[in-house]
């Protein structure tokens, strides 16, 4: 790796001398005794996992929605699978289909279960939220321990600073998202392709991608294509085709045992959603895809990735660079075949980088499947530059610079980033967490009954999902200045139509194209509780 201790040409000489020196001065010595290396500083695994744990569970408590799409597309058909009714976007019907309803089996199992447990619709939402903060801790504790153990204990304590303290992966850990959970399976791939102890794990690895990618968000799949190519590489030097190709067909086939009949059995139809989803981004086009909701600047991934990692993105994007000048200046620092493997590892991150800037339609949640990449590029390129600094040649102008200033450095950007990223994180938490408060006073006795409806005007897109509305109260929409496409309503019809009809009959009035579908609204005239 970068920063492994690597002997070199200039150092041996000094090393015989003072083996020779040792050797006069112990007569019963006949050879000297090799000094271990002073063990490094490994962080035990619970430490890590709790300290992952605390942040994420503390965002499950306080972080805001910060994504419609999030209560639209997912808490939402959640509640019509465990309550039997809620709002029901275009993406859910069965004539486009390209939203899984897999993602929302898997979690309404755990949302049950809080139901059961709670008293109200909005324990049951926290209650998700920390059982995804818990999975999140998991899958990131296994990352550390694979980095802190195949590479170097100190990239795996930076990463972990990274994990518990960016506000970027504060919000993604316990978010309702695929993109989330396409995060989660992106730990454990890449944990899995690192950690060659017991030779490599290519099919384990392609099937957790393959996991991300079919049940989460088919687009996280490319992360895998720089360890597809390591293999095939290896393969090629080896010979073992035959293996290396087994291994693939293995992973494959793990990752096809999850795209289960979930969907067939909901859309009453047979329907590969990851597929219907990648046509619809990619090949719609016209006035028809992604891009009718919304463009940014080519900059917008760079701007939103400065605030959510500050000084961690400037080391992840910078990775690069300081790995061509380190082999081009400092050879001795590394070989080939550790320059190969970085190179692999650093990779997927530019690659996703690069695809999503391409992209007009931007969104924060786009970059979550790979914020393990960017950790991973971070602590690397942090630990390259500790371990330049820690040169204490004095041929080099870097040695001769005092150790506590080094050192005072060093915990100096540590610390001004975790405090930067706790900054961003406090201010947006207690800008921005009014909607999953305001709701609260619904929950007064007396204050909503079963059968009233909570009409939503103009920032109908702040609304946190039927979870926070009592038992019977259903959200409607009244007209505002807003003139696109808003959710309808799942069908509840109980006889005649199967078992959850809402999800497979034809809603009236859906479109792919944005277009307003004035049957959405109700009259404002009507007795509400109305919120705005």
């Amino acid at each position: 790796m970068a920063g492994r201790n690597v002997k070199t040409k200039s150092s041996m000489p000094l090393e015989k001398s003072i083996e020779r020196k040792n050797e006069s001065f112990n007569e019963k010595t006949t050879r000297a005794e090799p000094r271990a290396p002073p063990p490094q500083f490994s962080l035990p695994l619970n430490v890590a996992f709790y300290l992952c744990l605390l942040s994420h569970v503390l965002a499950a408590a306080f972080a805001p929605i910060q994504d419609c799409d999030e209560v639209f597309n997912y808490w939402e058909p959640l509640h019509y699978l465990n309550h039997g009714y809620g709002l029901q976007t275009w993406e859910y019907s069965p004539e486009f289909a390209i939203r899984s309803w897999f993602y929302i089996v898997i979690h309404a199992i755990p949302a049950k279960l809080g139901h059961l447990l709670g008293r109200s619709k909005s324990f049951e939402f926290y209650f998700l939220r920390t059982m995804l903060a818990i999975v999140c801790a998991a899958t990131e504790t296994r990352l550390f321990s694979v980095i802190s153990r195949t590479l170097n204990p100190r990239i795996g304590i930076i990463y972990l600073i990274i994990a518990a303290f960016s506000p970027g992966i504060f919000y993604a850990s316990v978010a309702y998202l695929p993109s989330t959970f396409a995060m989660y399976t992106s730990n454990l791939g890449l944990a899995a392709f690192m950690d060659w102890r017991s030779g490599p794990k290519t099919a384990q690895g392609i099937m957790w991608f393959g996991i991300g990618a079919i049940v989460g968000w088919p687009f996280s799949g490319i992360l895998v294509a720089p360890f597809v190519f390591e293999e095939i590489v290896i393969c090629l030097f080896t010979g073992q085709g035959y293996d290396t190709f087994r291994r693939f067909l293995d992973g494959t086939v793990r990752s096809l045992i999850a795209l289960t009949a979930v969907d067939i059995f909901f859309y009453h139809g047979f329907i590969v959603v990851p597929v219907r989803l990648v046509l619809y981004n990619v090949l719609s086009g016209g006035d028809r895809g992604p891009n009718i909701f919304g463009t940014e600047p080519w900059d917008f991934y760079s701007r939103n990735l400065l605030l959510n990692f500050n000084v961690w993105y400037l080391l992840a994007i910078g990775m690069g660079p300081m790995l061509f000048l380190q082999y081009a200046f400092r050879s001795q620092a590394t070989t080939k075949q550790t320059l190969l493997r970085t190179v692999i590892m650093i990779t997927p991150f530019y690659i996703w980088m690069t695809i999503f800037t391409l992209q007009p339609h931007k969104e924060e949640r786009f970059m979550y499947p790979a914020y393990p990449f960017l950790a991973l590029n971070a602590a690397i390129g942090f630990h390259m530059i500790l371990t330049f600094l820690g040169s204490a040649n004095p041929r080099e102008l870097v040695g001769r610079i005092p150790v506590q200033l080094k050192l005072a450095v060093a915990l100096l950007t540590v610390v001004l980033s975790i405090n930067v990223g706790l900054l961003r994180t406090i201010g947006t938490v207690t800008a921005y967490r009014a909607p999953l408060q305001v709701y609260r006073a619904l929950e007064a006795p007396g204050m909503a009954r079963p059968g009233e409806t909570v009409c939503l005007g103009k920032e109908w897109y702040r609304f946190p999902s039927s979870h926070f509305l009592p038992n019977g109260t259903r959200a409607k929409f009244i007209k505002s200045s807003f003139s696109g496409l808003l959710p309808g309503e799942f069908n509840e019809a109980k006889t005649g139509f199967g078992v959850f009809a809402g999800t497979w009959l034809v809603p009236a009035g859906m479109n792919d194209l944005n277009e307003e579908d004035p049957g959405k609204y109700v009259s404002s005239h009507v007795p509400a509780t109305s919120l705005y």
